[in-house]
């Protein structure tokens, strides 16, 4: 690959599963004149499920690959958990490559809180990552900040996006511990620190014993990437098509007409049984 070839590739977005698509709806508004490549590790999905060492070890092989093939201009890694734990590795191992990570918006949610409560809801991994409570401490030292990790809400997220029901009271019990009362103040402010959130917030507003901010960082992980290609050169062409490809090669009819809504097709080379699922 070239210097040439890679600052006129697509722009790659990469989630473990479809979460991220909630940050290419933004970047679309912000960047609608280049490619855009969508990866989805869902054969390794829930990314929570897996050891550190052996995790950022596959991200490192499979950025690897993803690169050589692609070219990329920019990769937006838009999900938290892969962010926190394999970005310093990813740039290490790729040093010419741009990343644009994701992180939990507790920086913005320190400087919203009026009553200074705030929750994380969060993904089991970015509960624990050391990453996280770094963040906090830089950044909301004087708030209460409780970190919950979710064991279901990206699945029920998933089903949400690809079936279009989710059980409500499962989603109300999934968000139910970001909600504190202390010496009459409440939560105020949740933070959606997982890309597949955005998706379900309806339901949680609906589900949730009281109003609150919800804060997204879909939007935030666009400007950057907007920030970052406004140093390439502009596409020489448009693209003929943005693909989305998934690494476990299952893709039901749900899901094909899924990511043709976000203006996707599917890389058949990627996907075996693709003719079948048609």
């Amino acid at each position: 690959m070239t210097s040439e070839q890679a600052r006129n590739g697509p722009i790659l977005f990469f989630d473990s599963g479809i979460g991220g698509l909630s940050v290419v709806k933004e970047a679309r508004v912000l960047l609608p004149e280049h490619a855009y490549v969508y990866v989805a590790d869902d054969a390794a999905f829930p990314y929570g499920a897996w050891e550190e060492d052996a995790l950022r070890a596959r991200l490192v092989a499979l950025f690897g690959g993803l690169i050589a093939r692609f070219s990329p201009a920019l990769i937006v890694i838009a999900c938290n958990t892969a962010s926190t734990l394999a970005i310093a590795d990813l740039r290490e191992a790729f040093p010419d490559q741009p990343f644009v990570g994701t992180v939990p918006a507790i920086k913005p949610a320190a400087e919203r809180t009026r009553s200074g409560l705030v929750s994380v809801l969060a993904t089991p991994g970015t509960v624990r990552r050391q990453y996280t409570r770094d963040l906090i401490s830089a950044y909301a030292a004087k708030c209460h900040v409780r970190l919950v990790g979710s064991e279901n809400l990206a699945r029920l997220s998933e089903q949400y996006m690809r079936e279009g029901f989710v059980d409500e009271d499962a989603v109300r019990a999934e968000i139910a511990p970001c909600f504190v009362e202390h010496e009459g103040r409440r939560t105020d402010i949740v933070v959606l620190a997982c890309t597949h959130y955005p998706f379900l917030v309806n339901r949680m507003r609906k589900t949730a014993p009281w109003p609150v901010d919800w804060i997204d960082t879909s939007e935030a992980i666009a400007r950057r990437a907007l920030s970052l290609a406004a140093t390439l050169p502009p596409p020489r062409e448009m693209p003929v098509r943005d693909i989305a490809l998934f690494t476990s090669g299952r893709v039901l009819p749900a899901l094909r007409r899924l990511v043709s809504g976000f203006g996707f097709s599917l890389d058949e080379a990627a996907v075996p049984e693709a003719g079948e699922a048609g």
